[in-house]
């Protein structure tokens, strides 16, 4: 399974996919993750590719899309090219409007929850990981919540849990 995060810096598209890649091997798969992101960083144009396999993975970076996820229009323009015909797009219905789009489309406000359940914004990404992982069953909810615990700093845990499960109900 290929997936692409792709927004701005400073949105958590990195955070995403390592959170996913760490979650995948926990629920017994192989997986990879690389990122790309531009010189400007925060506020440029950002992308993160997660590999998910359940036997070898020999390719870093995905040929084809299964799955895009989009947080920003220039990225959705830039990578929605890349995404396979029976492909999944994801969006924050806020932040991206395609025009059309032959693929299933899935999108929710992803900013404007976060906004609105926690006063933060910069959690959207993971109430979008909760709602891909509840839309697709790529990884155990179990191994997204350990990977949180593990990957993030014990002061954000709780919260970042407690949006997870936000999106994962949606």
């Amino acid at each position: 399974m290929n997936i692409r995060f792709s927004g701005f810096g400073g949105q958590g598209i990195v955070l995403s996919g390592v959170l996913l890649g760490w979650a995948a091997i926990d629920s017994g798969k192989n997986a990879i993750q690389t990122q790309s992101y531009g010189s400007e960083a925060r506020g440029g144009s950002c992308k993160c590719d997660v590999i998910i396999a359940n036997t070898e993975i020999f390719e870093l970076e995905p040929s084809e899309l299964d799955i895009l996820i989009s947080f920003s229009q220039p990225a959705f323009e830039k990578y929605y090219p890349g995404l396979k015909k029976d492909g999944l797009l994801f969006i924050d219905s806020d932040l991206v409007k395609p025009n059309s789009c032959s693929q299933k489309t899935l999108a929710i406000p992803a900013t404007d929850i976060a906004s609105k359940k926690m006063n933060r914004k910069i959690m959207a990404n993971i109430i979008m990981l909760g709602y891909l992982i509840s839309q697709t069953g790529l990884v155990k909810p179990e191994s997204m919540e350990k990977s949180i615990e593990t990957n993030l700093p014990d002061k954000l845990v709780k919260d970042n849990i407690e949006v997870f499960r936000i999106g994962l109900n949606l």
